[in-house]
Order: C-alpha cells, then sequence, then structure tokens
C-alpha cells in the first residue's frame, strides 16, 4: 500500500495515474484526521509526500508552517517508526536567484528549506527518503492552479479564451527551467538513487518571453506587455536552473511539449 499526500493538486494526481499498487488519499483538508485515524501503518510500502500550501506569495505563515512543516514532520516520525521508504516534493524555491546557493526569496521557500534541513540531519535515520527540489513543473491539469499555473499552461489558456498572452515587461530576461510533469513522476518513481535530496528540472532554463513566443506562434495569437506587479518586487524568482549532473534522462523540452499538444 502507497501513501500519496496532496491529491488534490496537479502534481499528485499524475502520481496516481501512474502507479497500479493499492493507495491511500490525503487531501490538505483531512491530512491531520489522517494522522488521527489511520492504524495501517505496517502495511505501507512507500510514502509520496506532494502535500503542501505552495503559494510562493502567501503571506500567513500559520497556515504555511501548520501544513508543510508541522504535518510533514508527524508524517516523517510515522515513516521513521515503521521505516516506511518516502518520497517528498521539495522546491527549487529554495535558491532564490542563485545557482545551486540556498537564499529562499518567501515564505514558502522558507517551509521547504526547514523541512530539507531536517532530512539532511536524519538521512541515517530513514531506509529510504528522497527530496526532489521540483523546478517549474509544467502539464496537463493545471487549468484550477489560477495565477500559480506555469507559464506554459497560464499563457496557452489566455491566448486561447482572448486571443492575447499578458507578458510581464523585462520577461526576456527571466529564466525559468521548466520540467513536463510526467518526467517528474518518472524520475521520482523510477530511480535508484540513495538517500539524499535531488534537483529536478532540465538543467536548460528558458525566458518567459521565448515561451509567450512559442505560444503566441502556435495559437496565433499575440503578446501583450504589463507592467511587473509591485507585490513579486524583490520575491520573483528571475533565473532557475537544475543541477542535473550524472542525471542520464531524456526530459521532453517546451518545444516538443508544445508541438504535441
Amino acid at each position: 500500500m502507497i501513501i500519496i499526500t496532496g491529491t488534490d493538486g496537479f502534481i499528485a494526481k499524475h502520481f496516481i495515474n501512474e502507479i497500479t499498487d493499492p493507495f491511500i488519499s490525503v487531501t490538505k483538508e483531512n491530512a491531520y484526521e489522517f494522522l488521527r485515524t489511520f492504524d495501517e501503518w505496517n502495511k505501507v510500502s512507500l510514502i509520496i509526500h506532494q502535500g503542501a500550501i505552495s503559494s510562493t506569495t502567501e503571506k500567513n505563515i500559520y497556515s504555511l508552517h501548520h501544513y508543510n512543516v508541522a504535518f510533514t514532520l508527524q508524517l516523517f516520525e510515522y515513516a521513521l517508526m515503521y521505516e516506511i521508504p518516502i518520497k517528498y516534493a521539495s522546491s527549487a524555491s529554495v535558491y532564490g536567484n542563485t545557482k545551486g546557493q540556498i537564499n529562499p526569496l518567501n515564505h514558502y521557500a522558507i517551509t521547504k528549506l526547514q523541512i530539507d534541513y531536517f532530512v539532511q540531519e536524519n538521512l541515517h535515520r530513514f531506509p529510504l527518503i528522497q527530496g526532489f527540489r521540483y523546478f517549474n513543473v509544467y502539464g496537463e491539469g493545471e487549468d484550477h492552479k489560477g495565477d500559480q499555473a506555469s507559464p506554459v499552461s497560464k499563457f496557452t489558456k489566455q491566448i486561447k479564451e482572448t486571443g492575447k498572452i499578458k507578458l510581464f515587461e523585462g520577461s526576456e530576461n527571466f529564466y525559468r527551467d521548466f520540467v513536463y510533469v510526467k518526467d517528474v513522476v518518472d524520475v521520482v518513481l523510477y530511480n535508484d538513487a540513495p538517500s539524499g535530496i535531488y534537483d529536478l528540472g532540465t538543467g536548460s532554463p528558458i525566458s518567459f518571453k521565448d515561451v509567450a513566443d512559442l505560444v503566441a506562434k502556435k495559437e496565433g495569437g499575440e503578446i501583450e506587455l504589463i507592467p511587473f506587479p509591485d507585490h513579486l518586487k524583490g520575491k520573483y524568482q528571475t533565473y532557475t536552473c537544475a543541477d542535473m549532473e550524472g542525471v542520464d534522462y531524456k526530459f521532453k523540452t517546451v518545444q516538443e511539449y508544445l508541438m504535441l499538444n
């Protein structure tokens, strides 16, 4: 039996589509009730922990800590008690605008970093624990995410609905490492790496403007430049790039994804 958290979210739903073993679904709404009532830990073979408040603009630090830190640590304690392997979602947001250096820019990133630090200090206690610092994940099933959807999906939705993409001024300088959600699932489920915390991106960032140009060319729409929002200044990652040294995997590019969909 597998436990999957965050099953009301975009990425966890793709894990559900892939696995064939029986699983227990845990959402944010029933997270703590699950911990209080579940009593079959001895039957669990793997925990896939994807649940979190993932908004990078969330300012309620109490809610962020409640779900992203406290719940995660309690879940991990059960895993330690019953020697259950864990694969969990961290985030490239811990790097801020640096490459490979820790510099979180928002409260969400700080909560992810707190868990990573706990894991690093306790690796030896787990039979297997792998944290994956997801970069900018995109793919099918993002429509419900609104402003938190990837630019790949958000731009496509905008142009289909209005004929225009709203693009922040200066987006030719904003580079992100976009990684296809089904590649994320494959790497997480089917790797043979030891316990540790790993980057999960492509290692080949492209600019937001390039993504907008690709979508506009495919859908036949226009790009409208809009001012960069004040509330994102100083809290916005302008560059992300995964360290994929030693990773032997053929990731789908944004260009390939748009041509095939």
